[in-house]
């Protein structure tokens, strides 16, 4: 009997596609072609009985996350056959027949991989309780996703420690060019909002103080920035001491939700508001209209959805946490929300804001997430004396799936929306070409 040979002609028959993939499993055997880009390793009969269990992305990613599945070699390969994770999902509720399911059950059943569910990786969040998207529920996951440990982001960040989509404007930011990237994103965000010395910034979500320091030192700004993580917090407090600039910014732990005071000239929302939720969306949209004197300039820097989501129904808050598991919300951004363009602009436009411009930046997000896996993986070993192996695999599955999301359209994209408070006359204070607003200073 030969478990690699059996098991890849179940998958397949399961699938009705043929897989190019090496298999080898825990007696030895392998099957597939040998000179496959995408070799896959069953441990042991776990990994088999976690994917059974959850026959789709969950169940794939707490076999790998565990280390029962081993991916050798190119991990983009794997990830990449075409909707597998979506055929391993709704085939057998789509067009299996009964007769059909009991013959591929008792093949599976051969290979001795009956038995319960296994425990779920324990980097995996358990259930959350409380109503989404409330101060304390909010605090807690943004804690669970950031305060994993300063230098494991080091690793793949690099020194600019900023974890957004970088800008990929220059015609030799190909290779090593992460740095230049990142900085030419922080510096369009700051021409955008046309920023000049002597105004005020709010960073919301500022995370270790990035685009403080660059709108600080470049443009003379004086910056509030906030962050519900700790670690960020303190990272962020000690580099902008080091550079000298503790009298211009300030860093608090705080929600933006608790913000108020004096107005701001100028709020950068840098890959945070995927936290905030379809349900808070609104009242995201109002706060930072509030917080902005008239004819200040408001970017939107978020990840969207391509993909038609329903609007949601209406439920209690208590129930809010019965949402589907995904290994994106189990293991790397609890209750994150992904949305289409179109919510975020109709918030912004009922409460107030008159959105200006917005630009896609799909494909330089799919080379920044390349820079970060490649980052991780020539750090690899050091990734895991840091956090862990489940942790590091975690990440590592996350970044290169998410660069495949990235890379296909129709999936996912991502926007800068540049909106504006309008001033009392009804005028926008802004100048009437994208030339004028984006030259410097």
């Amino acid at each position: 009997m030969s478990a690699a040979r059996d098991l890849l002609s179940a998958f397949e028959e399961f699938l009705r596609v043929p897989l190019p993939v090496h298999l080898r499993c825990w007696d030895g055997s392998e099957a597939g072609p040998p000179d496959a880009a995408a070799r896959v390793e069953f441990r042991n009969r776990r990994a088999l009985r976690r994917v059974l269990w959850a026959p789709n992305e969950l169940g794939l990613s707490r076999a790998y996350v565990s280390g029962d599945l081993v991916v050798d070699g190119d991990l983009y390969a794997v990830l990449g056959i075409p909707d597998l994770v979506g055929r391993l999902g709704s085939r057998p509720l789509r067009d299996t027949s009964p007769r059909e399911l009991a013959r591929l059950a008792r093949k599976f059943a051969a290979l001795g991989i009956v038995g319960l569910p296994p425990r779920p990786p324990s980097v995996e969040i358990p259930r959350r309780r409380g109503a989404l998207h409330s101060k304390r529920r909010d605090a807690q996951v943004v804690s669970h996703h950031y305060d994993v440990g300063n230098d494991f982001y080091r690793l793949f960040l690099g020194p600019s420690m900023v974890y957004s989509c970088g800008y990929w404007a220059r015609p030799d930011t190909g290779t090593g060019g992460l740095a230049d990237a990142q900085h030419d994103k922080l510096d369009l965000v700051c021409r955008k909002l046309g920023l000049e010395p002597g105004m005020r910034l709010l960073d919301v979500g500022c995370g270790w103080g990035s685009m403080a320091l660059h709108a600080a030192q470049h443009y003379g700004v004086d910056v509030v920035g906030v962050t519900l993580s700790a670690e960020q917090r303190d990272f962020a407090r000690a580099r902008i001491a080091d550079a000298g600039m503790s009298d211009r910014i300030e860093i608090r732990l705080q929600d933006y939700r608790d913000v108020d005071g004096s107005a701001f000239d100028a709020v950068s929302s840098i890959g945070m508001s995927e936290h905030v939720g379809a349900a808070k969306l609104p009242e995201y949209a109002r706060h930072l209209h509030g917080l902005l004197v008239p004819g200040g300039r408001l970017l939107n820097h978020a990840i969207a959805s391509v993909v038609h989501r329903p609007e949601p129904r209406s439920r209690p808050a208590a129930l809010s946490h019965s949402r589907p598991a995904t290994f994106i919300d189990r293991y790397v951004f609890p209750d994150g929300e992904i949305l289409p363009l179109s919510r975020t602009v109709d918030a912004f436009e009922r409460a107030g804001l008159e959105v200006r411009d917005s630009e896609a930046l799909r494909e330089h997000y799919a080379l920044t997430l390349r820079a970060w896996v490649a980052n991780l993986q020539e750090s690899w070993d050091e990734a895991v004396s840091l956090v862990g192996a489940q942790r590091a695999r975690t990440w590592l599955l996350y970044l290169t799936a998410s660069a495949l999301g990235f890379e296909e359209p129709g999936r996912l994209t991502i926007h800068q929306v540049l909106a504006v408070r309008p001033t009392g006359t009804g005028a926008s204070g802004m100048p009437r070409t994208r030339h004028e607003w984006l030259a410097t200073g």
